[in-house]
């Protein structure tokens, strides 16, 4: 992406729903030469269910992503905070002084996790209203889904260790 003395010190963060299976439509697969007619495979029609992921990066890399299981409240956004975000830092060797990036989802903006964040005396930046998709971690979660995509889980177990091990691929470079 871009590196600049600005971003340097920056987490971006977000949420991503992933679908089990990637298209809802039906596919035709034709089988090479053989004059047959096409053969239809169906797919759910809501995509066979979703997941719904965390997950944080700085131009230092990626750091732990983060399956969220039922519904995303605001308890469980500061747990996902408290139990990753400083971890995560220092894995990446960063230190605690850093600016992070969240948009304006209304759990984000809650004034729960507005006082954690001044508690923890954290820098947080300002973000435009109604502009989700400017937060830099669009691009990587566009990465995530097609090499994910690519990887035809069959059930979510799957498609969560397909969505860990392509995250961890995601290189510094493109951070």
């Amino acid at each position: 992406m871009w590196k600049t003395p600005q971003t340097y010190g920056r987490r971006y963060s977000g949420q991503m729903r992933l679908k089990l299976y990637f298209s809802a439509i039906k596919e035709n697969a034709m089988s090479g030469t053989n004059p047959t007619p096409p053969i239809t495979l169906r797919k759910p029609s809501h995509g066979g269910g979703s997941i719904m992921l965390w997950g944080c990066f700085s131009s230092a890399g990626t750091v732990k992503l983060v399956r969220i299981e039922g519904m995303m409240d605001v308890s469980k956004y500061r747990e996902i905070l408290e139990g990753n975000l400083f971890r995560s830092s220092r894995d990446l060797k960063l230190g605690r002084r850093f600016t992070f990036q969240q948009d304006n989802d209304p759990k984000h903006t809650a004034k729960a996790t507005l006082e954690w964040f001044k508690g923890e005396n954290l820098n947080v930046l300002e973000w435009p209203s109604q502009s989700p998709d400017l937060n830099p971690i669009e691009n990587l979660w566009y990465d995530l889904k097609i090499a994910v995509h690519q990887r035809n889980s069959s059930n979510f177990k799957e498609l969560e260790q397909f969505c860990l091990g392509e995250w961890a691929k995601i290189p510094v470079a493109r951070c």
